[in-house]
């Protein structure tokens, strides 16, 4: 009987959790990502990241997103790059991609941080669609799919943020699932 109500309760008090995005230090890859953390710090300890931590070394771009900041990071998950035709990956971690790296990965980041209300607030205010200028110099354009936070990119790709309002020290992590590409 005991057991029975252990597990009852157990249910219950998961189902009565709060959403990831609210969550002081949400999980993110098996890890919990801490706001006195940076950027890299954090993503160095998510499993779902591990792609992304490799490409950001690759590309040089460690020290930036340790520096002040404040940046707003769409995060691709393993499985987002994993969508990307066979062997891309491969050849964009490639010495000689270095530029084309970057250029996707800064793609991937807007100045300022961005919480997912300070998007809704913009869409709203954009009447459907807020478009981001990303580090890179292309568009991101946000809008709202149900409850949904929707990135457009500049070919037209799609992605779904998963994991919203990833508090850094330096800015904001949003978890997404599809690498959004600039022109």
């Amino acid at each position: 009987m005991k057991k029975i109500i252990l597990s009852v309760v157990a249910i219950a008090a998961l189902a009565f959790t709060t959403p990831t995005f609210a969550q002081k230090n949400p999980m993110v890859g098996g890890a919990a990502m801490y706001a006195t953390k940076d950027i890299v710090d954090n993503a160095v300890n998510s499993n779902d990241h591990t792609t992304l931590v490799a490409a950001v070394k690759a590309a040089g771009l460690v020290e930036t997103l340790k520096s002040k900041g404040p940046f707003t990071v769409f995060a691709p998950t393993n499985a987002a790059f994993n969508k990307l035709p066979a062997g891309t990956v491969e050849t964009i971690l490639k010495p000689e991609n270095k530029a084309t790296l970057t250029k996707i990965l800064t793609y991937h980041v807007v100045a300022g941080k961005m919480t997912s209300k300070d998007i809704a607030k913009a869409i709203k205010a954009g009447k459907g669609k807020a478009v981001l200028t990303t580090v890179a110099g292309g568009k991101l354009t946000a809008s709202m799919q149900g409850k949904k936070l929707i990135l457009t990119d500049e070919k037209g790709g799609k992605s779904t943020v998963t994991i919203a309002d990833v508090m850094q020290k330096n800015g904001v992590i949003h978890v997404i699932d599809t690498v959004v590409m600039p022109k």
